[in-house]
């Protein structure tokens, strides 16, 4: 073997982590290292929101020099893009820095010229390539990367996309921890969380969106594995609660019922989440299948109320078709979870504020709102370059002359405040009660925990000097 101890690092650090990022594993590095087990002598995998130790820099740097001689690194994700590249930019000398994942091949040239320490950038898909890294292959041999050579960038040609079905499925006995729900750092049920990748690609071409989409490689177009494999996959997990992290399951209707009919024949008691899109309403077949298999959640992308809107994006429906949906939808016991976008362009706040009347209206029972981002690839970055008082930062944030970054930040506060009063937070552990998503184990665990929680919470907030606006917010007026 030419590599002793390779390391396959999840750099996103919990203290600077939302709650949420803690719930599932990194299963897109854990696929290529589990295809890398055989190319070294010795793997290790750390997913840094769980590695309290080597958490601290230091302690990670030091930990590397003394075992590791080659080290791979994930970056899924724009968030703490910074620190992640500050880290790499400490990582020791003389040992191979290898990068790969989605935001990895989007930011390729970006990467190189801020982090000097980098010598190859694995671009989108990374089973096959990492094997040929790992094994010596001259550099120039190797398809799908980007490397250094003297002071120049060379890119090598696309790799050839490999059959779904032919990827080994991640191997879990490379973690170092189990997956729960946490809350501000506290462990608030016994309930295990896994995720499981059925397909890979998307369909569609929402606007907004470049998931798709494999810059300075190929678009992944759907590809869906058997759903013998699904099952048998997910018949091995010990987690009770699992994602299939697809970007929309239900692609393929006749796949999605078959895969319930093998997991209700095998006796799967499974729970589990799903994102989808509102043509899933027009199957009540599959919905009733899914209420028996052991669906509890679905995250549906709703994007905005508003009928142009909703053409910029290119979603392929209108307000009407999503009113409808929720109707049949909310006949069901299963949780739905709404995404949301704001600061679209050419919205306005009067528009960006009706998301939380919009969401009480259809039945929603939680949501998620980000401000549009125009990644770099996006197909909206034309429209918002050419739209007067429109600016794209760098990191493909969007402002305008009349809505400045402080000013969408303000209008997300009344958004979240106007949704989730108090008396939606109630609806919503009821609705998980009834939908029976945690058992009486996981209740118990959360009521042992909520004092706990509520302390980290007021203190979390007394930090940073908005307890008693947030106060306010929650129970008296959604102010500015």
């Amino acid at each position: 073997m030419k590599y002793k101890h390779a390391l396959f690092l999840n750099p996103y650090i919990e203290s600077t982590a939302t709650s949420i990022m803690r719930l599932f594993p990194p299963t897109g590095l854990e696929y290529v290292a589990t295809s890398a087990e055989d190319s070294v002598d010795k793997l290790t995998l750390l997913d840094l929101r769980y590695e309290e130790e080597l958490c601290d820099t230091n302690k990670l740097l030091s930990f590397i020099q003394r075992e590791i001689d080659i080290i791979c690194v994930g970056i899924g994700w724009d968030r703490q893009f910074k620190e992640i590249r500050d880290l790499l930019n400490k990582m020791p000398d003389g040992i191979p820095l290898v990068v790969g994942g989605y935001k990895a091949t989007e930011q390729v040239e970006e990467l190189f010229q801020t982090c000097p320490k980098i010598d190859i950038i694995v671009r989108g898909e990374g089973e096959e390539t990492i094997k040929e890294i790992l094994k010596g292959m001259p550099l120039e041999n190797i398809l799908g990367i980007s490397y250094r050579r003297a002071d120049k960038v060379i890119h090598n040609g696309h790799r050839p996309l490999q059959d779904v079905d032919r990827i080994a499925s991640p191997n879990r006995s490379l973690r170092k921890n189990k997956y729960h729900l946490t809350l501000n750092g506290i462990n608030v049920a016994n309930l295990e969380f896994d995720s499981v990748l059925s397909a890979r690609g998307c369909p569609y071409s929402c606007k907004f969106c470049t998931f798709s989409l494999n810059p300075l490689g190929q678009k992944r177009n759907y590809a869906a594995r058997h759903a013998e494999s699904v099952v048998d996959e997910i018949e091995g997990l010990t987690a009770e609660a699992i994602l299939f992290s697809d970007d929309n399951f239900f692609a393929n209707i006749k796949r999605a019922e078959k895969i319930c009919d093998l997991l209700i024949e095998k006796k799967i008691k499974k729970r589990f989440i799903a994102q989808a899109r509102l043509e899933i309403a027009q199957h009540p077949k599959l919905l009733e299948k899914m209420v028996k298999t052991g669906f509890k959640i679905l995250l549906i992308g709703i994007e905005s109320p508003h009928d142009w809107i909703l053409a910029q994006l290119n979603k392929g429906f209108d307000s009407a078709t999503v009113r409808k949906s929720f109707t049949v939808l909310n006949g069901y016991p299963i949780y739905y979870h709404g995404y949301f976008i704001y600061g679209n362009i050419g919205e306005t706040e009067k528009e960006m504020l009706y998301i939380s009347t919009f969401a009480k209206e259809i039945g929603v029972d939680s949501i998620t709102f980000q401000k549009l981002r125009i990644e770099k690839f996006s197909p909206l970055k034309e429209l918002a370059v050419k739209t007067p008082g429109y600016h794209v930062t760098d990191r493909g944030e969007l402002y305008s002359d009349m809505y400045s970054h402080p000013a969408l930040k303000k209008i997300g506060k009344k958004i979240k405040f106007s949704f989730y009063r108090p008396l939606k937070l109630l609806k919503i552990a009821c609705k998980f009660l009834r939908i029976k998503l945690f058992g009486f184990k996981d209740i118990l665990s959360f009521l042992i925990a909520s004092p706990l929680l509520l302390k980290s919470i007021i203190t979390r907030e007394i930090q940073k000097g908005r307890l008693g606006d947030s106060l306010k917010r929650i129970f008296i007026k959604n102010t500015a």
